[in-house]
Parts: C-alpha cells; sequence; structure tokens
C-alpha cells in the first residue's frame, strides 16, 4: 500500500469541508485574533474535543523508572558525600488495539493512512516528561543536604538515562549494614493520542493534527547502600596523675566498640610544654570488636608547670579489613597534675633556729630585767624599815 504523507492528506481533507466551514473560519479569525498571534499562544490555545477528533489506536505502555547509585554504594561513617544517582526509562509498548473509526468522505486507504500515523505518535507513550525526583533519607543516621535534595529532567525518553546528584552526610555513628534512600518522583506521560479531523477548521486551527492526553504518574524509586563495617576506638579508661618536676606513668585504656578488628594497632600521644615524653607511641597489636588494651606512656612535667587537669591528644593508628592503614578520630586523654610537696632547706632550717635563738634570747633578757627590777624594790624597802 503506498502511504500518503500525512500532511498533504491532511491539506485533501480539508480542501473537501463544506463551504460553510470557510465562512466560519472566516468569521473565527475575526473574533479569535490572538490565534494567528504567536506571542499569545500559549494564552490562548484552543484544544479540540472528542467532536474534532477520532480515535484509531489504543496503545499499551508508559514509562517504567528504575534507579541506582553511580559508582560505588559503600559508603563511611562520617562522610559527606556527593551521591550520583542514574535513573533509567525501561518502559516499552505492550501492544495496540485498534479502534473502529470510519471518517465520512475520506477512502479506506487514506483513513488507514491516518491510522497508521497516528500509531507512530503513540509510541511516545513510554516518554517521561517534567520528571521531580526528591530523595528522601529513610533513617536518622542519613541526613540529605535541602539545597539539592528536589532534581528535575526535562524528558525522558525510553532507553535512555539521566544522572542526578544529591549531597548526602552520614553520622559518625551510623551502625555498619545496608540501608534504602527513597526517591519519590512524578512524571507526565502521553495516555492517548487522537487524530483531528478536517472539522478543526471550524476552530480556526488550520495547523493541529493531533490532540495529546497526558496523565500524572507518581512513584518511590529504593536506592540501596552500605555503611562499611569499621572499628571504632575510644578512650574507656585513665589511671595516674601527674607532678610538678617528676615523671610519671598513665596508662591509658583504648576499647574497640565496633564490628571489626583493628590489626597492628598503635598509640600515639602528642604532647607540648610545660609536659614532655622520651617514648610517645606504644604497640598494642589487634584489637577485636569489644576487646580493649592498656597502654603506658611515661611522662614528665616541668617544674613550673600550672597545676590543673591537661587534655593530652591520642590516636590510634592500624590496619583495616583491607589491609588498608587508617586511623581513629583525635581521642582526648585528660590528666591532672599536682603540685610538688614543699620541703624546708637546710638554709631555711638554719634561719629559723636563728630566729628561735634570738627569740629565746629576748624573752631571756626580758625575764633577767624583770626580776633584777623586783630586787631593787625589794632592798629599797628594807632600807626604809
Amino acid at each position: 500500500m503506498t502511504r500518503v504523507p500525512i500532511k498533504k492528506l491532511r491539506q485533501k481533507i480539508m480542501k473537501r469541508a463544506p463551504l460553510v466551514a470557510l465562512i466560519l473560519l472566516i468569521v473565527s479569525m475575526t473574533a479569535f485574533p490572538a490565534l494567528g498571534n504567536d506571542d499569545d499562544d500559549e494564552t490562548n490555545f484552543i484544544i479540540p474535543d472528542y467532536g474534532y477528533t477520532v480515535d484509531y489506536y489504543r496503545s499499551y505502555g508508559e514509562p517504567v523508572m528504575q534507579a541506582s547509585v553511580t559508582g560505588n554504594p559503600e559508603l563511611s561513617r562520617g562522610e559527606t558525600a556527593d551521591l550520583q544517582i542514574k535513573i533509567v526509562n525501561k518502559g516499552v509498548i505492550e501492544g495496540f488495539q485498534r479502534l473502529n473509526v470510519n471518517q465520512a468522505g475520506i477512502s479506506d486507504s487514506a483513513e488507514e493512512t491516518l491510522a497508521v500515523a497516528e500509531m507512530e505518535e503513540e509510541k511516545e507513550s513510554t516518554t517521561a516528561k517534567n520528571i521531580n525526583a526528591f530523595l528522601v533519607s529513610g533513617t536518622e543516621y542519613i541526613e540529605v543536604e535541602s539545597s539539592t535534595n528536589i532534581q528535575d529532567v526535562e524528558e525522558l525518553e525510553t532507553g535512555h538515562t539521566a544522572n542526578l546528584r544529591y549531597t548526602i552526610r552520614i553520622d559518625s555513628d551510623t551502625p555498619a549494614g545496608n540501608y534504602e534512600l527513597f526517591l519519590p518522583v512524578s512524571y507526565d506521560y502521553q495516555a492517548n493520542v487522537r487524530t483531528a479531523t478536517g472539522e478543526v477548521i471550524n476552530l480556526g486551527l488550520t495547523d493541529t493534527d493531533y490532540t495529546r492526553e497526558y496523565k500524572t504518574k507518581e512513584e518511590t524509586l529504593r536506592i540501596p547502600i552500605s555503611i562499611k563495617s569499621k572499628p571504632k576506638l575510644e578512650v574507656t579508661e585513665i589511671s595516674g596523675n601527674l607532678k610538678q618536676g617528676e615523671n610519671r606513668v598513665i596508662e591509658i585504656t583504648y576499647t574497640n566498640t565496633r564490628e571489626s578488628i583493628a590489626q597492628d594497632a598503635m598509640a600515639r600521644i602528642i604532647i607540648m610544654s610545660p609536659l614532655s615524653a622520651e617514648k610517645s607511641t606504644v604497640r598494642l597489636g589487634d584489637i577485636g570488636p569489644g576487646e580493649n588494651r592498656t597502654a603506658r606512656f611515661e611522662i614528665a612535667a616541668s617544674k613550673d608547670a600550672t597545676v590543673k587537669s591537661y587534655g593530652i591528644d591520642s590516636e590510634i593508628k592500624y590496619v583495616d579489613e583491607d589491609g588498608e592503614t587508617s586511623f581513629s578520630d583525635n581521642l582526648k586523654v585528660h590528666v591532672p597534675l599536682e603540685a610538688t610537696e614543699k620541703k624546708i632547706s637546710p638554709a631555711g632550717i638554719a634561719i629559723i633556729l636563728i630566729i628561735l635563738i634570738a627569740l629565746y634570747q629576748i624573752v631571756n633578757m626580758h625575764r633577767k630585767r624583770k626580776k633584777n627590777n623586783e630586787n631593787d624594790e625589794n632592798a629599797s624597802g628594807d632600807e626604809n624599815e
């Protein structure tokens, strides 16, 4: 069957319209001059109703959206990640239904050409338009940055993909394991196409071939991610204290509170004046989940060190399950410093003795003077008798 170009066929149909249609065309163009004005097309657009269209085919198919993380979906605690999500449209046309339509005044072959042309237009029913995607976290441990959680895609044809980018923050206390993010999406798609008849000329529409019905679809896509298993080392006990002008041993106990082993662990302290230590690192060995190890550090305090509690920085270097060297968070160790007991020097003792002797001499002299005065008074009394 020879196919007639759809545009030429449409022109032939329009030429066969009744004379009154031409009169109505003139009237409609006079009554609605804005239809010929491109600037006002959006505000004055007329959609022909079913009386001006026919439906040759009904298609069965619509967009089917799927989403996944681009790259490695395994993330780490405490990480701020730019999460790239790829959405793909896998919608397919499952079939067509030929509807019974018979326009008057059109040959069967011409009408079949119109029907086939409409069927081609129906294939766009799997194209998603005006896609709006909103990423939501399903757990309190993962936060989606508000400035990035809404993404838009203008159009996505079947078999095509689009990339979305979101910023998420993962809490440092997030338990290891599998999690899901949720991506609610909404979009429009073509639900039906109808072919315009020659009667559309009555509306003053000379270049309308089809009318399209759109529907909005909403669905929620699931995005699986996982949080990497990793040791978490904490200071759980501190024993000992510091003293001015002395070397003291401080014991620090480190505990692995997470689910994987910290291999070949080594503890290190970072201290500054007025404190010092000849050895700042201690090997701890492997620390399994729930296990602890104690490191002993000898720390010296200067004589003029201020009496207070000192915060010493500490960290653990270890090998993780992937064989890579890792470091713990900074672990603060608070240790009190005491004042040195005051001792009296020999010179001080001599001074005290001298003072005591001087006081003794003064008191003794005072007693002798008092006694002499009493004797003098007694002698004077005897003479008077």
